[in-house]
């Protein structure tokens, strides 16, 4: 729960920023003078760019959340089976061993999102976020009944 609490406060604190600085860019464009007006047009479209990103990673959030819910529902959400150091960190060699059953897994069942998803959280175990993004949006599309590409 408090991830959830510090990314609601940081994305509000962010929309804020964007209002604050959308603003700043139609103070500028209103003045008239062609330098103030171009910096206002980037100073406008900023916060626009930057909202777009903030929708895609909530919504992509929201979808993975709801996926992980479901795959609790069933007893199928992966239990923590990895090795830790003294200190708390994930022991690579585990994470791998993990990680290649997951992949076994995958291969033997590739329109399953339900083994998408597990591929997932192996990849992240193993640091490797954008492999694990990856593997993650092709859960939520095969959830979805979208097509998917290879």
């Amino acid at each position: 729960m408090g991830g959830k609490i510090t990314y609601v406060f940081l994305s509000t604190v962010l929309v804020l920023v964007f209002g604050v600085v959308a603003m700043e860019g139609v103070l500028l464009l209103l003045t008239g003078e062609p330098a103030a007006m171009g910096m206002g047009a980037v100073a406008f479209l900023l916060p626009c760019v930057g909202a777009w990103f903030l929708w895609k990673n909530t919504r992509f959030a929201r979808r993975a959340n709801r996926l992980a819910a479901e795959l609790e529902a069933e007893g199928g959400l992966p239990a923590d089976e990895l090795r830790r150091t003294a200190g708390g960190r994930i022991d690579r060699d585990s994470a791998d061993e993990v990680f290649a059953r997951r992949k076994a897994e995958t291969e033997e069942s590739p329109e399953d999102w339900r083994c998408w998803f597990r591929l997932a959280v192996a990849y992240h175990d193993a640091r490797d976020t954008p492999r694990a993004r990856k593997a993650m949006q092709r859960a939520i599309a095969l959830h979805e009944g979208r097509s998917v590409s290879a």
